[in-house]
């Protein structure tokens, strides 16, 4: 029996006034009790098919040319075309029969409303339970999905929860009233590897427990491998491959697939270059043998050789006894005042060339010792020394000449860029700051020479940070932060939110410019295959401490303690 059947489904989407065509003809089953995967990178109709499903397009916004989403309720056998219920009993079916888990909870919780009164709104909304047993069954849930402490985070409001247990809340309000089907869209994208694999954990008990039917939408195929029966693979709105998770893995057909599958970075191998999707579609195209593309690798002997005469120098950055905390907020008007260290003894060298890469699980502390490390946030102990000289010292005036060999780039490339500057006014901005170049008319031949050299061209220089993908404005912001010529750049995340193939082209963007440029680079993320594709040492935080440091390869093939071998486990292979 099928939960769901998509049959033919072909819509375009409003833009600006033009009408552009998003999925075409797309179909696909979801029999009962199963998970179905639909991968795809961004922009090829995911969301939109998952939203189509849920009818949360707004109608004026939306040209529907064919197709049918049918869908059997479980109780009574009966089958009704979603495209055509009306929107008082489509009301009912959303959240009551089929929820849907969005991809950010930050923004999908409303942040001035309590979790677990969210969580209540639906209970209340969608069953005849009263407001004190809905607030029992909302404790319930919380405890059903593993939420530490169901009672104070029923109290608590979004900001004061960690991304994972935000997840949490959200997974708790989809199932609240047993629906038929879960629909999960990237649900698992910005979060640790430890978190993510507790939350894949945590839906495929849930749909044991509850026989539901899941849509699991992502564009990581390890994380796919990890909880689909079947996987429907979306290009540019059609669907290129589906089948079985095994077949799709073992044998895939489609050179995008194979490009999605190959573009993640290998945990035993060390490319130059990393493969990406663009590479199989254009080796298709010239009608070239798809299984022999690769890059050359890195011998261990050219890395220990390499490493030889990187760490034969002094340091660039020598960190000593670093430390940083935050005050608790009290229960008690009087009570005494605690405090938590984000940062705790903290002592590290970064040396010229040097990619280290800095893992560890939300709230150990690594985007603190980042921005600290840039006087973004001033530490309480310690002392940082930038070529031999102790920063910590410098005034803000003194500082401020420095800053340009010292940038970030940040995690979130769209919050980070101002939305009422063009890209050229957002690159030229920190050369005029730093009195760069003679005239703007320098500034701007520079700016495009840099958005270039990122894979963009003299066209984007006039457009606005909305205007972009999510993999183009990381690109504009690599660009920014190259604007000052810096010595040294922090990747804080900077990758984690974008699509595989897009993380790939940016990857080997960042060790194309360290080979160009020798920059010196912290890399700091969650993904522990990245990182150790990247990074010639790791540093392993918990809890605000380093409690590993070693070459990449060596903590991953041995690692010392039974944190980092807790991390190593948790991250999807194929």
């Amino acid at each position: 029996m099928e939960a769901l059947q998509i049959q033919d489904f072909t819509l375009d989407l409003k833009n600006d006034e033009e009408w552009k065509s998003i999925l075409h003809q797309v179909s696909f089953d979801l029999p009962k009790g199963s998970t179905i995967g639909v991968v795809g990178e961004s922009g090829s109709g995911k969301s939109v098919t998952a939203l189509s499903v849920m009818r949360l397009i707004a109608p004026k916004a939306m040209r529907l040319h064919q197709g049918k989403i049918l869908y059997t309720d479980t109780a009574s056998g009966k089958s009704v075309n979603l495209v055509d219920v009306p929107e008082k009993e489509m009301r009912k079916i959303r959240g009551g029969h089929i929820a849907m888990i969005f991809q950010e909870p930050m923004t999908s919780l409303n942040p001035v409303i309590r979790c677990g009164e969210q969580v209540m709104e639906a209970l209340l909304l969608h069953t005849p339970l009263s407001k004190k047993e809905a607030r029992a069954r909302v404790i319930e849930l919380f405890q059903e999905v593993m939420l530490p402490r169901p009672e104070k985070i029923f109290s608590s409001y979004p900001h004061e929860l960690s991304g994972g247990q935000k997840q949490r809340v959200m997974i708790a309000m989809a199932i609240s009233c047993h629906p038929d089907i879960l629909i999960a869209d990237e649900p698992t994208t910005a979060l640790d590897v430890t978190v993510q694999k507790g939350i894949l954990e945590l839906l495929k008990q849930l749909q044991q427990q509850h026989g539901m039917s899941v849509i699991f939408i992502t564009h990581d195929l390890g994380v796919v491998a990890q909880i689909a029966d079947q996987v429907v693979v979306l290009f540019k709105g059609d669907v290129v491959e589906q089948g079985s998770v095994e077949e799709i893995f073992k044998n895939p057909k489609h050179p995008y697939t194979k490009g999605l599958i190959a573009c993640r970075p290998s945990l035993t191998k060390r490319p130059y270059r990393l493969l990406t999707v663009s590479d199989f579609l254009e080796a298709d195209q010239k009608g070239e043998n798809l299984s022999q593309i690769s890059f050359a690798e890195e011998t261990m002997e050219e890395r220990a050789a390499r490493h030889a005469r990187l760490y034969q120098g002094e340091p660039l950055i020598r960190i000593e006894h670093l430390s940083k905390k935050y005050p608790l907020r009290k229960d008690k008007l009087f009570a005494r005042r605690e405090y938590v260290y984000a940062l705790k003894d903290v002592s590290l060298e970064v040396y010229e060339g040097e990619t280290l890469g800095l893992v560890g699980e939300s709230g150990c502390g690594k985007t603190t010792l980042g921005r600290t490390l840039l006087r973004l946030i001033e530490p309480d102990e310690g002392r940082i020394f930038y070529k031999g000289r102790d920063i910590t010292t410098l005034s803000q005036r003194q500082f401020r000449p420095l800053r340009k060999d010292l940038q970030i780039i940040l995690q979130d490339p769209y919050s980070s860029l101002n939305q009422r500057l063009t890209i050229g006014d957002a690159l030229m901005e920190p050369m005029q700051v730093h009195h760069l170049y003679a005239n703007n008319k320098e500034r701007k031949v520079r700016a495009v020479e840099l958005l270039e050299r990122v894979g963009l061209n003299e066209s984007h220089f006039y457009r606005y940070p909305h205007e972009f993908s999510g993999g183009q404005r990381q690109r504009i912001s690599i660009a920014r932060a190259l604007a000052l010529n810096p010595r040294f750049i922090i990747c804080d995340e900077s990758v984690s939110a974008l699509d595989v193939s897009v993380q790939a082209q940016v990857l080997n963007l960042l060790n194309e410019l360290k080979e160009e440029f020798r920059f010196t680079y912290i890399f700091i993320s969650h993904d522990l295959s990245v990182v150790k594709y990247m990074s010639d040492r790791m540093a392993v935080m918990q809890a605000g401490r380093i409690v590993e440091l070693n070459d990449a390869d060596e903590i991953y093939r041995n690692p010392q303690t039974e944190y980092t071998r807790t991390l190593i486990e948790a991250i999807p292979v194929i």
